[in-house]
């Protein structure tokens, strides 16, 4: 005779039903003014993504550790730099092969997506499936940014929340924004650039009551990272100043050539990922491929102790550009074979965002460009750091067609 006792799944999917239907009822009959239920889950989603960033960040350090640390030293230098991202690529391919919604892509235009068409409701194991992905990605080499993703995971987080409670569309729109705006106050400390991020990029309008949501998951989730992580910066900014007006003509240039920069990059993305979806490969090894590809160009490019400087996000070399301690040669150098190592990180299928690169391929360019008119008019321009700075935000803002949150979070 068979048991009539639940199986384990079973029994999971019972209680999460049970939740889901008791929750929502428990909320009705306490009667919670609609303005008051925005506020608490706003805080409730702020302490998700704080939270998921500081997890995420944890994971990122933890695979990098193991790669670098750990299963380099059974292997040749520089051959290792080719290895490990081919093995990132062969664990992460049968994961994004499988879940392409939630483990592939950028992160931010997922969300994007989850909001315009389908009421920002996102999968529930969209945390889980992106922070594995894009940290295996990450913290082999991949060339890509831990800022879309953590986007993604705190919009996941604030999605799930909006399903369980059952609330309206236009609630659980604003929870995922709330959740994108948790995830970017707490990469870069910024709670405002943060909310602004998700109202003028997530959301693509302001609304009242949901700007205050909005501000204060992004403050939460910015607290909630300090606690961890103490309340520093990611770079390291000298104090600069504007030398002579004859500097906005200067700067006027630099923003022009940022737009062709973001030009260039969105449209050999695009290539790079028409052209990988052709190659005649199985999917889930193409990210294999793409890694063993990115070492080699991790291999003949520019380094930082022994660590290719294209690798990972690259806060270290932005570092290096706004305190001038780049040649113009690297710098250009850097910011072309930059745009190939993200191109092919996520052409071939790598898991992670373009926040990062883009505000590494500014920095670049910026302080090639800073070097150039220093070298031409000395006498009335600032250190190419200063250049790099602009560079990043004015390059960051074309590329994600963000300026006032790329002014917010560089300022």
């Amino acid at each position: 005779m068979a048991s009539a006792e639940p199986s384990p799944r079973q029994g999971e999917r019972f209680l999460s039903d049970r939740w889901r239907r008791h929750i929502p009822q428990w909320l009705d009959k306490r009667d919670i003014p609609e303005s008051g239920m925005i506020m608490v889950t706003a805080l409730i989603v702020g302490v998700g993504a704080g939270l998921g960033a500081v997890f995420f960040r944890w994971l990122i350090g933890a695979v990098h550790s193991i790669s670098y640390e750990h299963v380099a030293a059974y292997l040749s230098y520089p051959y290792y730099l080719v290895i490990i991202p081919a093995i990132g690529g062969l664990i992460i391919g049968p994961l994004i092969y499988k879940y392409p919604l939630e483990a592939k892509g950028h992160g931010v235009p997922e969300v994007m997506e989850a909001v315009a068409l389908r009421a920002g409701r996102m999968r529930h194991r969209v945390v889980v499936l992106k922070a594995l992905a894009s940290s295996i990605c990450i913290g082999t080499g991949g060339s890509v940014g831990q800022e879309g993703p953590i986007a993604q995971i705190g919009s996941g987080f604030g999605s799930t929340v909006g399903q369980m409670l059952k609330l309206s569309d236009e609630r659980v729109r604003n929870l995922v924004a709330c959740g994108a705006a948790g995830g970017i106050a707490a990469t870069f400390n910024a709670p405002i650039g943060g909310a602004l991020f998700a109202l003028e990029v997530i959301l693509g309008r302001l609304h009242t009551v949901y700007f205050a949501a909005v501000v204060i998951s992004a403050v939460t989730a910015s607290v909630i990272s300090q606690a961890f992580s103490g309340d520093t910066t990611v770079f390291t900014v000298p104090e600069y100043v504007l030398v002579s007006p004859w500097e906005l003509l200067l700067y006027t240039l630099l923003g022009l050539l940022a737009a062709l920069g973001a030009y260039l990059f969105a449209r050999t993305l695009y290539l790079f990922e028409d052209g990988w979806e052709r190659f005649p490969i199985p999917g889930y090894l193409k990210p294999m491929i793409g890694g063993a590809v990115l070492g080699v160009v991790g291999i003949l490019s520019f380094k930082i102790d022994d660590f290719p400087a294209v690798f990972g996000v690259g806060y270290e070399t932005i570092d290096l550009a706004l305190v001038s301690g780049l040649t113009f040669q690297i710098a250009f150098a850097l910011l072309f074979v930059k745009i190939l190592a993200t191109n092919l990180t996520l052409g071939s299928g790598g898991s992670g965002g373009v926040f990062a690169p883009s505000l590494f391929m500014g920095a670049m360019l910026g302080e090639a460009f800073g070097q150039v008119v220093n070298y031409f008019f000395p006498g009335i321009t600032a250190p190419p750091g200063t250049y790099a700075l602009v560079g990043m935000a004015a390059l960051f803002g074309g590329a994600a067609h963000a300026p006032a949150t790329a002014i917010l979070i560089l300022f």
